[in-house]
């Protein structure tokens, strides 16, 4: 191995040089103290656990998206996180235990098998706020401001917030019969938009559900979507007050 070779990082991966840490730095401080003053508690999960904790609840794409290696203190499987989300959840619901509504945020590096983009990093640091213990839809407008005000203070031009409702997914998949696996692939076949898998996947499945299936990958956009998705779904009662709750987001 030559002398230049031996100082390469692996694909995706980069260091951070003065200028930019820096910059990095003072940006993970203004939002975790916009978070602070909302009332959002700092927790910090480890970065290695074994995988029977850290994907409990996930679906493949995290599993393989997850680097496992053997703890040699234990000889258990563990795994780097790829995603801080279900460690907060696992703090709030076994450790911290709280009765009403926790506010927890949190910040660190996660690292990923592969980049989730052409130019994104392996590695990349994630910043996020969670709030539990509240299921109406004022949780989910705290947040939605609470982001609009990080996007601010990160300075990104033109930011968009995209908005969906697992309820609507969760409400077809259960009419029509669909196995928790047979969902978990769905669901990450829909996320992509791929429509034609989609179409497969959905062969058998008997109209209206069907065609409602398919309507999802096109109801996106305004919220004149949101208009085109309730003449185009069944009418479920989990579907119209999903729905009502974007629609009230969507207002925000």
């Amino acid at each position: 191995m030559n002398a230049k070779r031996r100082w390469l990082l692996p694909e995706a991966i980069e260091d951070l040089l003065p200028a930019e840490a820096r910059q990095v730095e003072a940006l993970r401080r203004r939002l975790l103290d916009e978070f602070a003053c909302s009332g959002y508690e700092l927790v910090a999960p480890p970065l290695l656990e074994y995988v029977e904790s850290l994907l409990t609840g996930s679906g493949r794409d995290m599993d393989l998206r997850t680097f496992k290696l053997v703890d040699q203190a234990s000889g258990r499987t563990v795994g780097v996180r790829a995603d801080i989300t279900p460690q907060v959840a696992r703090i709030d619901a076994h450790l911290l235990n709280r009765k009403g509504v926790t506010r927890l945020c949190y910040c660190g590096s996660v690292l990923h098998t592969l980049p989730a983009g052409l130019l994104a990093s392996r590695e990349p640091l994630q910043i996020g706020a969670e709030l539990y213990g509240h299921a109406g839809i004022e949780a989910d407008i705290e947040i939605v401001r609470l982001l609009a005000r990080a996007l601010a203070l990160a300075e990104i031009p033109a930011a968009r917030i995209d908005l969906g409702h697992i309820g609507i997914f969760r409400a077809l998949a259960t009419a029509a019969g669909f196995a928790a696996e047979a969902q978990e692939e769905l669901f990450a076949v829909l996320q992509a938009k791929d429509v034609s898998t989609l179409r497969e996947l959905v062969a058998d499945v008997a109209d209206p559900l069907r065609s409602a299936f398919l309507a999802l990958p096109e109801c996106y956009g305004g919220r004149e979507s949101l208009d085109e998705a309730a003449r185009r779904l069944p009418d479920q009662p989990e579907i119209r007050a999903a729905l009502d709750g974007l629609r009230r987001l969507a207002a925000e």
